[in-house]
């Protein structure tokens, strides 16, 4: 029997993690999780989608993603390769102030992740929609790749996420 992979492992430590802060804390709400195999480009995609307690409209789908070049660079024990997973987050929340909130979400994204993100923030609104805002995604890409060096670290991550969910709660 195989190893487990790169993936698998940052997967379950992940799951643990956040199902600690649901179940042992019960600092969020798991609403969803997602562990997915995509046959026609051979890659794993695990989503876990959560809320934090006492900021509900706040919503977080952590993603932890493995392409197929990735896993086979383990398997194959490629020399000079250091097989990791991406991390991303999208974070779902209401806006009323488009100017003024997105530029504090934005502030608060630079402050906790510093330089390690790239992101993105996408307004939309629902046609007919009667209340008025607008629903702001914030796709967040890790920089560095996460290999199983991270594992300690995912603590200290997850802390960091339910901080920003707090800080973009406050905002609207």
């Amino acid at each position: 029997m195989s190893d487990p992979t790169v993936f698998e492992n940052l997967k379950v430590a992940f799951e643990n993690h956040i199902y600690d802060l649901d179940n042992l804390e019960q600092t969020v709400h798991i609403l969803h999780r997602k562990d997915q195999l995509d046959l026609a480009v051979m890659a794993r995609e695990f989503t876990i989608r959560f809320t934090r307690v006492g900021f509900p409209s706040v919503i977080v789908d952590l993603k932890l993603h493995s392409s197929l070049k990735e896993l086979a660079d383990e398997i194959l024990e490629i020399q000079d390769m250091d097989p990791g997973c991406t991390l991303t987050l999208l974070v779902r929340t209401f806006i009323q102030d488009v100017e003024k909130e997105c530029e504090e979400i934005a502030s608060i994204l630079r402050t906790v992740w510093e330089n390690d993100i790239s992101y993105t923030q996408t307004l939309s609104f629902r046609h007919e929609q009667t209340e008025p805002g607008f629903m702001n995604r914030i796709n967040i890409h890790f920089k560095p790749k996460l290999t199983e060096e991270h594992m300690g670290e995912i603590g200290a991550f997850l802390k960091s996420v339910l901080d920003m969910m707090e800080q973009i709660g406050e905002v609207s």
